[in-house]
């Protein structure tokens, strides 16, 4: 069963389908929650705990909670890498299009 939105939640989608700027600073986000949640669960599925995963990446564990939370900001590539090892996987990155893009078209020149 699917809840019914909140007039508030009705205006805030209404503010991000017509605000593009406000659009693209909401999907940078999201995206950047997504890595962090998949990365969590990954943990979580591997039966590992934040300690263990800390000592495994030479971190503390308030470390890896802050990761885990979304609470560290501008986590550099090699970190996301290292940590998806730790957890025997691996990260990858793709440059896609965002729905409102459109194609340049090439000209001969």
């Amino acid at each position: 069963m699917m809840a019914r939105k909140s007039d508030f939640m009705r205006w805030i989608d209404h503010q991000v389908e017509t605000d593009a700027d406000l659009k693209r600073k909401v999907e940078e986000y999201l995206n950047e929650m997504m890595i962090e949640q998949k990365l969590a669960v990954l943990r979580s599925e591997r039966g590992m705990t934040q300690a263990q995963l800390a000592k495994r990446l030479g971190v503390s564990q308030p470390h890896i909670a802050k990761l885990e939370a979304g609470r560290a900001k501008n986590i550099e590539l090699r970190t996301l890498c290292r940590w998806a090892a730790a957890l025997g996987a691996k990260l990858t990155v793709d440059v896609v299009l965002s729905g409102g893009a459109r194609k340049r078209k090439r000209t001969a020149a």
